[in-house]
């Protein structure tokens, strides 16, 4: 392969690995902003390891690492680099599937880990004093308004001791008042659904991304070797 062709596949691997380095950037900065505005993180205590949020933040880091590892090793031509990126690429790869596996394979323990969260968040919420626990009662009234839902199964997990935030009426100054009858577990589950259905396919996206660039890399990389290129 001559020279004009080598810096041709050299510019389209730098370019490549630019863009999954701009997409896994993209990811961390969704991921935060999630964090920031999500009011969900003190009801689902065992459920944060594969938070959307926290899984997007730290796919989104090592994405952009290895990616710029890539750009670095394709532009100073550096084998020891691109040898680096190209196992940690792999590597990579192989988490993502297994992350996926473990989705598909464990998910209804998840929903119950879950469920087990919100009960437990409930039963913390209803037995506290009006000045404890203030995070879980701000983050579980947030819940109720913004889904329309209340409890966790139902009206009645509140044991007839229903907080205002299960009104339809807003502001709520009926008597008796009237609640939503649907349990927030449903509608909570539903939400995590869409999410982690765009969050795969985002993965999926960026699994393909990957994979080329990690094709375009071994050519690039056997030619360097062949011709001694990143001894310097």
């Amino acid at each position: 392969m001559n020279r004009p062709c080598v810096n041709c596949l050299k510019g389209l691997v730098t370019f490549l690995n630019f863009i999954c380095w701009l997409c896994g950037a993209f990811i961390v900065g969704f991921g935060e902003f999630q964090m920031m505005h999500s009011r969900f993180g003190s009801l689902t205590t065992s459920f944060w390891p594969i938070y959307p949020a926290n899984t997007l933040i730290v796919t989104g880091t090592i994405v952009t690492c290895v990616c710029f590892l890539g750009i670095m090793g394709a532009l100073k031509e550096n084998r020891c680099m691109l040898i680096t990126f190209f196992l940690l690429l792999f590597i990579l790869m192989l988490v993502e599937l297994a992350m996926a596996c473990v989705f598909l394979v464990y998910e209804r323990e998840i929903d119950t880990f879950f469920e087990k969260d919100l009960m437990r968040s409930l039963e913390t919420y209803r037995n506290s004093t009006s000045a404890g626990n203030l995070t879980i009662k701000e983050d579980f009234d947030v819940v109720q308004h913004i889904f329309r839902c209340c409890g966790v199964h139902g009206v009645a997990d509140w044991e007839g001791n229903v907080p205002l935030s299960c009104c339809t009426k807003n502001p709520c100054n009926i008597i008796p008042q009237p609640n939503w009858q649907e349990g927030c577990h449903l509608k909570l589950r539903n939400w995590f659904a869409r999410n982690f259905l765009s969050t795969g396919a985002g993965v999926v996206s960026l699994f393909i991304l990957q994979f080329i660039c990690m094709c375009f890399t071994v050519p690039i990389f056997c030619q360097f070797s062949h011709n001694g290129y990143g001894y310097k």
